[in-house]
């Protein structure tokens, strides 16, 4: 079986992942990059029997995906309840007692396609976006090996009953959570520094006066 494999090579669990995929097919060719990287070409000219993006910074082209003789797979760092951007942050700030992973058929609009898996966990009242990255990815990670696995051994898919519980976030509803006012109490401060604050991202902030002011803690 012939695999395209999408990436953020930093990431945590990808290596783990693509050894994974490796020892059951030595076919699989793979891409990492970041969003500012062009789609890689080579992928766009292959037929693949599976096409998939774990923790790519790419939108699959529609063509793409209509050229995979089997199924797309994308493997999302949340769970149906959060889909599209920021699914750490607000499950965070909307103090969730849950998160997860999920995985799923890839569709020309993300995270819309078809539940095929699972995988949930515990967060606890004192998550950083730093504490739930480690724990989800973790549990993509095997999600990954589950997901992957059944395939291989059954050529089908696994059944799932989950689905979608709302329409993607956007990155304009990230942007909003991590801006502060002037007019917020303390503690709507703190919780959405706390929901959106990972060292060496953009930080949470506030404007004045036209100016961005962003929060560091080692200042």
């Amino acid at each position: 079986m012939k695999i395209c494999f999408l990436t953020k090579i930093e990431k945590s669990g990808v290596k783990e992942a693509i050894a994974h995929t490796e020892k059951i097919t030595k076919n699989i060719d793979v891409f990492h990059g970041d969003s500012t990287d062009p789609f890689p070409a080579k992928a766009t000219k292959e037929n693949y029997d599976l096409f998939i993006s774990y923790l790519s910074p790419w939108i699959v082209p529609k063509t793409v995906l209509n050229n995979t003789k089997k199924w797309n797979f994308n493997f999302h760092p949340g769970p149906p309840e959060y889909p599209g951007i920021g699914c750490f942050n607000f499950a965070i700030f909307n103090s969730e007692k849950q998160f997860g992973a999920t995985a799923h058929i890839m569709e020309l609009k993300v995270d819309t396609g078809k539940i095929i898996g699972v995988k949930r966990f515990s967060m606890t009242e004192e998550e950083t976006v730093r504490t739930l990255s480690i724990k989800t990815y973790s549990a993509l990670l095997s999600l990954y090996k589950d997901i992957i696995s059944y395939v291989m051994d059954n050529n089908s898919l696994p059944h799932s009953d989950e689905t979608w519980v709302r329409k993607p976030y956007k990155r304009s509803e990230l942007e909003n959570l991590a801006t502060i006012k002037i007019n917020m109490s303390e503690d709507e401060i703190e919780k959405r520094i706390r929901a959106t604050y990972y060292p060496e991202k953009p930080a949470p902030f506030i404007e004045i006066g036209g100016y961005k002011f962003e929060y560091n803690p080692d200042r």
